[in-house]
């Protein structure tokens, strides 16, 4: 009879469990009205209109923009300068059960420069066309995502949900040039560490298609200097062994492999980031260089290869294809990043990091002029971060209650 007891009374706990699980993730958040729909893009292009294009950027009205918006929505807020001039803002929602790792949502501030005469509308105007497309730099990569951040807290907050485990949100400079002086110190720091964080969600690339793209890895960037020398002479000479005949030789040779790497995804036989890409990007003579510039792992701090997995040893991908996919939005197949991003630096700790940004039916315009976003995807990117952020900060692992026996 105590044995029967016993099993009534851990059938009831089961029970009580399941039910206020499937209470946080069946409780809709109301669709915002036209007025808030309106208020969330017009916040959106108050960011676009801060210029932190490099290499000049404005991160001290970034930085007071999103530190305004933080406080609007009771975020704790840390700004950290590793670098002077170079801040960095972590925001933070605690979560109830602080023993639980926590999640980590990541961007960066700054933008690449723009050619205004060649954009049909100002880079930094965020001009909203006929079609509700959102012209800007940043509007791609990847303010965008920052926002879509801030604006799934805000409705969830507004729902009354209480995270599990702690959430941050991270806005970080310098991406465009490196990340050396942002999140790369970042990543190294005590000030991480002491965030016990066990999943990154960073930047991803927009979708042609209907389909989101997931990227769980990226290509390592080496940018290097090829030095050439020869025989010096006047300008207006004829002579053999030139440093620019010699120059050529290379240029040709990376131009026949850099043709047969880009037949293949012509092809449809790899996809971008399962090839290696060679660009010249400048040329210049007569003052020496280093020969590498940057040159990036391929491996982590332990000798494993720099990728997050996606397969069931890791519960965060398939929460997060679920969690997307919850909020009516379809995924692709995994992907390598075509570049890289702020992400590696957490790679190389051993950490797991999936870049995602939920812009589908979307050219591909990041770096591009008339760099734009439609206002309908980025609303429904929202949506998508919000079932993302209830999922992850919810998610409880296998073998573990909520609750401890103590509690109940």
């Amino acid at each position: 009879m105590e044995k029967l007891c016993n099993f009534n009374h851990e059938f009831i706990i089961v029970h009580l469990l399941l039910f206020a699980s499937l209470l946080s993730f069946t409780n809709p958040t109301p669709s915002p009205t036209q007025d808030e729909q309106s208020q969330i893009i017009s916040r959106f292009q108050e960011y676009l209109r801060i210029n932190t294009s490099q290499p000049s950027p404005d991160y001290k009205k970034s930085t007071q923009f999103i530190l305004t918006l933080a406080e609007s929505l009771s975020l704790e807020t840390q700004v950290i300068e590793f670098v002077q001039g170079k801040p960095l803002v972590i925001l933070k929602w605690p979560g109830s059960d602080l023993s639980l790792p926590s999640i980590l949502l990541n961007s960066h501030t700054d933008v690449v420069p723009s050619e205004s005469s060649k954009w049909d509308y100002h880079p930094f105007g965020a001009h909203i066309d006929e079609n509700g497309n959102i012209f800007a730099r940043g509007s791609q990569d990847m303010k965008c995502v920052g926002m879509q951040y801030m604006e799934a807290v805000r409705r969830l907050k507004a729902s009354g949900f209480q995270p599990k485990r702690s959430l941050y949100l991270s806005f970080v400079p310098d991406e465009e040039i490196g990340g050396h002086d942002g999140l790369e110190k970042l990543a190294q720091s005590d000030v991480f560490k002491n965030m016990n964080v066990d999943i990154i969600l960073d930047e991803g690339l927009a979708s042609p298609n209907e389909n989101y793209r997931l990227f769980y890895g990226e290509r390592t960037p080496w940018w290097l200097v090829i030095k050439a020398t020869g025989a010096p002479g006047h300008g207006a000479k004829l002579y053999d062994n030139s440093a620019m005949e010699n120059l050529f030789k290379s240029i040709e040779s990376i131009r026949r492999f850099r043709a047969s790497q880009f037949d293949l995804v012509k092809a449809g036989l790899k996809g971008e980031g399962e090839v290696i890409s060679v660009n010249m990007a400048f040329l210049k003579a007569g003052t020496p260089s280093p020969t590498f510039k940057q040159k990036g792992s391929t491996q982590d701090f332990w000798g494993r290869p720099l990728i997050t997995a996606t397969d069931r040893s890791n519960p965060w991908w398939a929460l997060l294809v679920e969690a997307v996919k919850k909020a009516n939005g379809k995924i692709g197949k995994p992907e390598i990043f075509p570049a890289a991003t702020d992400s590696r630096y957490f790679r190389q700790q051993g950490l797991r990091a999936i870049g995602f940004s939920p812009m589908a039916n979307t050219p591909v315009l990041l770096h591009d002029h008339n760099e734009f976003l439609n206002q309908a995807e980025y609303l429904k990117g929202i949506d998508v971060y919000e079932s993302i952020i209830k999922a992850y900060t919810s998610y409880i692992p296998p073998g573990r209650d909520s609750l401890s026996r103590d509690e109940l």
